[in-house]
């Protein structure tokens, strides 16, 4: 076996393999954009709901709690 046949197999299985979703998207785009890029909008609507109840769960805990001293000496070193 030869290196050129070992990195020509690598090459062979990222072209045909790996990669082979992605080229199916690059293709599709050219057709229907919006069809190529359903799952970034998502993926982005995810992380938008997931950043919103998040907020709102730190807002509800430090409204109920009280528990963390907002006081300019609350540290040491600002005293």
């Amino acid at each position: 076996m030869t290196w050129s046949g070992f990195f020509g197999g690598i090459q062979d299985f990222f072209e045909n393999v790996a990669f082979a979703p992605f080229n199916a998207l690059r293709a599709l785009e050219l057709s229907n954009w919006w069809a190529a890029n359903i799952m970034t909008w998502i993926f982005m609507t995810i992380c938008a709901v997931a950043i919103v109840y998040w907020i709102i769960k730190l807002q509800k805990y430090d409204a109920t709690e009280g528990s963390d001293d907002k006081s300019i000496t609350a540290h040491e070193y600002l005293g």
